[in-house]
């Protein structure tokens, strides 16, 4: 009954909105910016959109689709432009990429082997666990979805907390250790494109809205030094707010050559594995400068096209690291259906002019302040945002459009606003239900909704200095971003 409620209150706030008259023009120093009737009934249907997101009245993909059908019942777009808009785009190609070299890397014990070789190498002592867990995570997350890693790091985490008889609830050690398998790989995810889905939909928003062509090397500048800053916080603060009891956490030589010898010698598929993701990591990084290179001649090793085409490589006969129905069940093609509708969405709310009338009546005020300030008012109120959109690809999609018109209205760089966005979109540190990165850890017992709550309020606040310090120095440095 709550989800019809829900649902009914979505269509009504739909047709409300649709029924209202058009706004006065707002003069601006460029001229005037007046809502249109597509643009408000694109309005109408992200409100509506935004509604069942939240509410969770109808499941994310298929509120998505009635997006679609929404926007070309009400006229605010033709089905065509919709489809190829977001259906079409070549984002698509990464993200299922990304998607199969999460599923090929889960079929192997690579991750298992790192993670034991490290927490038997930096020591056992309850602190240093804990910074052991956020740096591995953080780590893997740049290049495997963070969802994944979190997955992996919480059984792990749960067989040392049970080894040492902690019980579920009574143990700040506890609590600490199972936020950090959703903290490390948060952190990480911003380090690349690769990590989470808003760092290629801002990418692609960049590109498409302002013709702004943002390489993975140029994120990974940006990205990889607030990560490094990020999980020194993330680690301070978990220790301070959860104080640790002194627990006895010795893993002898023995045990840990046990477990190396039950993981055996590297597999094949695992060196296989380890071979293609070096191959793709190579490409992503490097595959500008062989454009360069060749003059031109290999001038296709965009990011999207590397993600691809090596992910068809764990499927060649001989290699065979993955089978289709494995890959298929593992891969999130809701998540996907999510994203290109989202897409489409937001492109429709951009096109109509509606993104610059929300942008010129909420954010008008963002050029006044320096441009340090503004990017930590970026990221400070994403991050609060992101508790009433509740999933870091929706708050992505609705946020970076609408910052990319204000940077053009107020003549700054659609960076500027855009990459903070996109970065902060992915980083939910206040609630459980934001993100399945943190419902996975959360599943296991060890902390509740409120104690996540309390670290992350302070875990919010840091990060938005990290990311603010890594965009304003990094990217004058790098020439990435300019004020």
């Amino acid at each position: 009954m709550k989800k019809v409620i829900c649902f009914i209150l979505a269509l009504l706030a739909l047709g409300v909105i649709l029924l209202l008259p058009l706004p006065p023009q707002i003069e601006t120093t460029k001229g005037v910016i007046a809502l249109t009737l597509q643009g408000k009934a694109a309005l109408a249907v992200l409100v509506m959109v935004v509604m069942l997101w939240v509410t969770e009245a109808v499941p994310f993909p298929i509120a998505g689709f009635m997006g679609l059908v929404a926007l070309v019942m009400t006229k605010a777009s033709e089905l065509k432009p919709l489809v190829q808009d977001g259906f079409g785009n070549s984002i698509i190609l990464f993200f299922i990429g990304v998607l199969i070299f999460s599923a090929a890397i889960a079929q192997t014990n690579l991750l298992k082997r790192l993670t034991t070789f490290l927490l038997y190498k930096l020591g056992h002592k309850p602190s240093a666990i804990i910074l052991t867990f956020i740096t591995v995570g953080a780590v893997l997350s740049g290049w495997i979805t963070a969802m994944a890693v979190a997955a992996m790091l919480m059984p792990i985490a749960v067989t040392i907390l049970k080894d040492a008889k902690v019980e579920p609830l009574k143990s700040n050690f506890g609590r600490a250790l199972l936020i950090a398998c959703a903290w490390g790989p948060l952190v990480g995810g911003v380090a690349t494109p690769a990590g989470c889905g808003p760092n290629p939909l801002t990418m692609t928003f960049l590109k498409d809205l302002a013709g702004i062509d943002f390489s993975f090397v140029d994120w990974m500048l940006l990205g990889v030094p607030a990560t490094i800053m990020m999980i020194p916080c993330a680690w301070f603060i978990l220790i301070r707010v959860f104080p640790l009891e002194p627990i006895s956490l010795a893993v002898a030589k023995e045990d840990f050559e046990k477990q190396r010898a039950e993981l055996g010698k590297l597999q094949r598929n695992e060196i296989t594995t380890l071979v293609i993701f070096l191959l793709t990591v190579f490409l992503w990084i490097c595959g500008k400068w062989i454009g360069d290179w060749t003059g031109g001649a290999i001038d296709y090793l965009g990011i999207k096209f590397v993600a691809i085409a090596c992910a068809c490589l764990f499927f060649v006969p001989g290699i065979g690291v993955i089978d289709w129905k494995t890959a298929e069940k593992e891969i999130s093609w809701g998540g996907i259906i999510l994203i290109v509708t989202g897409l489409s969405l937001g492109m429709t709310i951009y096109k109509t002019g509606a993104a610059a009338w929300m942008a010129q009546v909420a954010f008008s005020k963002l050029g006044l302040l320096h441009p340090i300030a503004i990017i930590f008012a970026v990221v400070l109120g994403v991050s609060i945002m992101k508790v009433m959109f509740s999933s870091n690809t929706v708050t992505g999609i609705i946020m970076v459009p609408l910052l990319i018109a204000l940077a053009k209205q107020i003549d700054i760089d659609p960076l500027l606003l855009a990459i903070p966005a996109g970065i902060t979109s992915s980083l939910a540190f206040l609630l459980v239900t934001s993100t399945p990165t943190n419902v996975i850890p959360y599943s296991a017992g060890y902390f509740t909704i409120r104690d996540m709550a309390k670290a992350g309020v302070w875990m919010t606040l840091a990060s938005s200095a990290c990311v603010t310090v890594s965009i304003a120095i990094m990217g004058r440095l790098t020439g990435i971003v300019s004020w």
